[in-house]
C-alpha cells in the first residue's frame, strides 16, 4: 500500500477541521483537489476514511486510527526540520502551547520573555484551555506541550515536570475571613460563593470537599472563567477557590487575600507540563519545557517559602 505525502497532508487538514470546504480554505486550494485526494487515499487504503453529512465529515474507526498515525507522522517531520536546522547551529522552530487561564496570564510571559533572550528566532502559539480538554489537544497534536491542574495519569501523556500548589479562598483585603492562616470551606458557607464550572480542575478538588458538608452548597455565581472570579472576589462579591497562581502581583497589592483551605490538611493542586507519550521531542521543544519546568520551580519555591 502506498500513500503519498499530498494525500496525508490533506488528510490531517480535512480531520483537524471537521470539513473538506473549511480544510480547502486553510490549505488555500480548491475544495475538489482537497476531496480528490481524499478519495484517492481511501482507494488506496480500501475503506472510507470518512462519513460524509451536510454539515461536514466525522471519522470512521478507520481513519480515527489513520489519524493516530498521521499525528507521530506529522510531528516527526516538525522534529526532523527542527535537528536539520539545528546542524546549521540554528535555534529555530514553533511550538504550540495549551495552558490553563492562570498559567497563560502568569507564568507563560515570564516564559516566553525568556525564551525571547535565549532563543529569538523560536515563535510560539498560546492558547487557553481548561484543564480536562489540555489532554485531547496534547494527544491530538493540537498543542505540542499541555500545562495544567490535577490531571489524572494518562497512558497518552508523559508528565514532563509538576509542581504542588495549595488551592485556597480568594477574596477582598476587607473580608471577614481574610485574616485567617487557613480556612475550612464549611466556614465559607456563610458567605457568598463564586464557584468553578465542571471542566475545571478546582470544580472537581472542591467536589469531594462539597460532598461531607451537612447542607448543600449554592454559589451566587458559577462561571468558568478564572478571570471573572478573580474579578468579583476582588469587588467583594463573594469568596473564589483557587491557587496563587496568576494572582500574586494582586496579592502583594493588596488587592486579593489568599486564604489556604483546610479540609482535614492542605488541599494540594498539582500543576503539571505535558507531551504526548512516546514523542520524539524536538530540540526547540526541549527548550521549552525547560523554560516551562524552571519558571514551575521557581514558583513552587517561592510558595514554600511564604508558607514556611
Amino acid at each position: 500500500m502506498r500513500i503519498h505525502a499530498a494525500g496525508v497532508l490533506y488528510f490531517d487538514a480535512v480531520w483537524r477541521a471537521g470539513s473538506i470546504r473549511e480544510a480547502a480554505r486553510r490549505l488555500n486550494v480548491a475544495s475538489s483537489a482537497v476531496n480528490r485526494q481524499i478519495l484517492k487515499l481511501e482507494d488506496e487504503i480500501g475503506t472510507p476514511l470518512f462519513e460524509r453529512f451536510a454539515g461536514g465529515v466525522q471519522l470512521t474507526a478507520a481513519g480515527e486510527a489513520l489519524a493516530r498515525h498521521v499525528i507521530v507522522v506529522m510531528q516527526d517531520l516538525e522534529r526532523a526540520k527542527t535537528d536539520i536546522e539545528g546542524l546549521r547551529g540554528a535555534r529555530i522552530g514553533h511550538v504550540s502551547i495549551a495552558a490553563v487561564e492562570g498559567v497563560c496570564a502568569a507564568i507563560l510571559p515570564e516564559v516566553i520573555g525568556r525564551l525571547r533572550a535565549t532563543a529569538p528566532r523560536v515563535t510560539l502559539s498560546a492558547n487557553t484551555r481548561g484543564s480536562l480538554a489540555i489532554p485531547e489537544a496534547v494527544t491530538r497534536g493540537e498543542a505540542d506541550v499541555g500545562v495544567a491542574f490535577a490531571l489524572p495519569r494518562q497512558p497518552e501523556l508523559r508528565q514532563v515536570a509538576v509542581g504542588r500548589f495549595r488551592l485556597g479562598a480568594i477574596m477582598a483585603p476587607d473580608h471577614p475571613l481574610a485574616g485567617r492562616s487557613t480556612v475550612s470551606f464549611s466556614a465559607c458557607l456563610d458567605h457568598p460563593l463564586i464557584l468553578a464550572e465542571q471542566g475545571l480542575s478546582v470544580n472537581a478538588l472542591l467536589l469531594p470537599i462539597m460532598a461531607r458538608l451537612p447542607r448543600p452548597v449554592r454559589p451566587v455565581v458559577t462561571s468558568g472563567s478564572i478571570e471573572l472570579m478573580r474579578e468579583l472576589a476582588e469587588r467583594g462579591l463573594g469568596i473564589a477557590f483557587q491557587t496563587r497562581i496568576g494572582i500574586e502581583s494582586r496579592i502583594r497589592e493588596r488587592r486579593l487575600v489568599h486564604v489556604p483551605i483546610d479540609a482535614g490538611g492542605p488541599v494540594w493542586s498539582d500543576l503539571g507540563i505535558y507531551v504526548r507519550a512516546g514523542r520524539s521531542l524536538p530540540a526547540t521543544l526541549d527548550l521549552v519545557l525547560q523554560a516551562l519546568a524552571e519558571e514551575l520551580d521557581r514558583r513552587e519555591a517561592m510558595e514554600r517559602a511564604e508558607y514556611a
